[in-house]
């Protein structure tokens, strides 16, 4: 009996980045001729509807054995997880794995907002060390960019993208429904006031007002009168903060009893804050 062939060796992908938000591709793939595309799909999972996307890209020889493809920022991508492929010349989709990767200017990305939207592509390997492109697509977006933890509180600062601060503009907590005591009845909601200077805000969450359970943060630029805008941590190169930011929980006391309180990000790099009862 003929033994079965053995297993295609992966195919590698490199992936730098831009400062306009757009990703480059370079596929190892000798021998190949012929048509080529890289084929990104967005997972069923982040769709509202329940139905994938995809998004092809032609891939053009680059240099000996290599492929090229280019994901410019001009390109919508919805928000979501894209796993990536490579449908080379008489064959099938076949999953990529990630090479060298170069994001430095990601970090260093300061995005204008004129065109109402932020627009994040950050690569990063999966799990089973495969080559997925998580992106973001916020319109309006209020960034995270500066965390500081005090004994009682939390100061956050922060910009918007897309929009404009006005007098009135506010922060706002809402307890998560089923995340514990405040979102019980689904009606937790705390505002905070802020200081403004242009795009820039700040502002600072006391503990001691919080029951206990998960508090997502939000901002509303225009007080009552506009969108609620949910803060996040996008700009940089980091496609999953959650293990990598990582913040000490502070202990409280509150008219309910002791807490144990701080913030996290969720895994769409959404803030959020954690408040865990204590033993008196």
């Amino acid at each position: 009996m003929t033994p079965p062939p053995p297993p295609a060796a992966p195919l590698r992908a490199d992936c730098i980045g831009d400062s306009a938000g757009g990703l480059t591709f370079d596929v190892a793939a000798r021998g190949n001729a012929g048509a080529a595309l890289l084929i990104l799909r967005r997972r069923a999972a982040d769709a509202p509807d329940g139905t994938g996307e995809t998004v092809s890209l032609p891939l053009a020889p680059a240099a000996e054995g290599r492929l090229r493809a280019a994901l410019p920022s001009s390109v919508s991508l919805s928000e979501g997880r894209w796993d990536a492929y490579a449908l080379l010349s008489g064959g099938e989709p076949r999953r990529l794995v990630p090479g060298v990767t170069d994001l430095r200017s990601l970090a260093e990305r300061t995005p204008s907002g004129l065109l109402g939207h932020v627009a994040v592509r950050i690569p990063y390997a999966t799990r089973q060390g495969n080559l997925t492109v998580r992106s973001w697509l916020r319109a309006p977006h209020a960034e995270a960019v500066e965390l500081r933890l005090a004994s009682g509180g939390l100061t956050v600062r922060g910009r918007v993208y897309g929009t404009q601060l006005v007098p009135g503009a506010d922060a706002e907590l809402r307890a998560r429904p089923g995340g514990g005591e405040g979102g019980e009845d689904g009606g937790g909601v705390r505002r905070v006031s802020l200081t403004a200077e242009r795009t820039k805000f700040a502002f600072t969450v006391p503990y001691d007002g919080l029951a206990p359970g998960v508090w997502d943060l939000w901002l509303r630029p225009a007080g009552d009168a506009g969108p609620v805008v949910r803060l996040a941590r996008l700009l940089d190169d980091v496609a999953d903060k959650n293990p990598v930011f990582t913040f000490p929980r502070a202990r409280v006391r509150t008219p309910r009893g002791p807490v144990e309180a701080g913030p996290y990000y969720t895994r769409d790099n959404d803030l959020s804050l954690i408040v865990s009862p204590l033993d008196a």
